[in-house]
């Protein structure tokens, strides 16, 4: 659903042949002059998607391993970090159908089926990745305060496993209305198919509006401020020592912003010309088609630090991460006895035990 579900080469095709003005009814062709090197970009983004996908596909296969390995015994969130690093995969296995398709001009060789499930599955790990992070934060902020002391029931486990289930249908509901119209069509400018929805003709900017307002809604002004706001409230409510936990805290809203703030704010920008709120011009045009695929990129970013964010920080992770890659051949030596050691010191160290029991083990976001 990026880009209206769409990726670069889609968007290069729409404005080509759209080149929309004010009025769509009575659409004046506005020849804009090479402002934007289209070449150039398509060939840096494919180096970023490479890059984007070679460390999303490692970092999150790594997650769901360690997740699976010890995750159980410790962690209450592990269907949230499970779901939550499934959904970063959605996206990441898809980049190199769109790394093809850029480095061939935005040209679509893999055919109708292909360029709907790709969108669909793109679509809905976006969607559902932001969603588990809500998720992650709602709990993580339940668990420290009005779940504080409670046992860990059935009940909590059926909870969270029921919520990941309805986040996933949303995100597919979500993410169905645009695949349905998704079409590899031939373009007269490019010799070749390309990979883009082809709306009812009567009005066909009303479809792409409801797209992108439906996953500027739920990608972005739902889940954003729930997240920030479940994080803050933690934060405050912290004890005086708890500067490490704060820290941690501060990255996550710090990544949510760099990593998802730019791309829905130059979003609802194009949203807001498609409903001629902004009137057109070469400028908008120039900036629109350079923006919208940089910062989808960045915030495609996340597949990369979500892994890192919500696992790899946290010292029990760490040491199960360390257990499965070490342990397993460090046996015979006194390297296990060493480790052993470090973790009960550590244990013994904090301070906040009641907080960091909930934030580090998992019992709200693994925080």
């Amino acid at each position: 659903m990026s880009l209206g579900g769409t990726d670069l080469s889609e968007l290069l095709v729409l404005w080509e042949e759209l080149n929309r003005t004010s009025n769509q009814s009575q659409v004046e062709l506005v020849v804009c002059s090479g402002a934007v090197g289209h070449a150039a970009l398509l060939h840096v983004l494919s180096v970023f998607y490479i890059f984007i996908f070679l460390a999303g596909l490692a970092s999150n296969v790594l997650m769901i391993w360690v997740s699976l390995r010890r995750g159980g015994a410790r962690s209450e969130s592990r269907p949230y970090l499970l779901n939550l690093a499934a959904a970063d995969l959605c996206v990441v296995l898809t980049l190199p159908f769109w790394v093809a398709s850029l480095l061939q001009g935005g040209l679509w060789p893999f055919g109708a089926a292909l360029c709907k499930a790709t969108h669909l599955m793109f679509g809905a790990g976006l969607l559902s990745s932001i969603l588990f992070l809500a998720c992650l934060g709602v709990d993580a902020y339940l668990s420290v305060t009005l779940l504080a002391g409670a046992p860990s029931g059935r009940r909590r486990k059926l909870m969270r496993r029921l919520s990941c289930a309805l986040l996933w249908l949303l995100a597919l509901a979500a993410s169905i209305p645009e695949a349905y119209f998704l079409q590899a069509v031939r373009s007269p400018h490019r010799g070749g198919a390309v990979c883009r929805p082809v709306f009812p003709s009567e009005n066909p900017r009303d479809g792409m509006v409801g797209v992108q307002v439906s996953f500027l809604v739920l990608g972005f002004v739902v889940p954003a401020p729930i997240i920030t706001g479940s994080y803050l409230l933690l934060a405050a409510g912290l004890p005086p020592g708890s500067d490490q936990t704060r820290r941690l805290i501060r990255s996550y809203v710090v990544a949510l912003a760099a990593c998802w703030l730019p791309f829905h704010t130059v979003l609802l920008l194009d949203t807001l010309a498609l409903l001629d709120a902004l009137s057109f011009s070469c400028r908008l045009e120039s900036f629109l088609l350079a923006a919208l695929p940089l910062t989808q990129c960045c915030s495609l970013l996340h597949c990369v630090l979500n892994p890192v964010l919500y696992c790899f920080l946290h010292r029990s992770r760490r040491h199960d991460l360390m257990e499965a890659f070490v342990f397993q051949y460090s046996t015979r030596t006194g390297l296990v006895r060493l480790m052993d050691a470090s973790q009960a010191s550590d244990a013994s160290a904090d301070q906040n035990r009641p907080v960091r029991s909930a934030l580090q083990d998992g019992a709200g976001a693994d925080l």
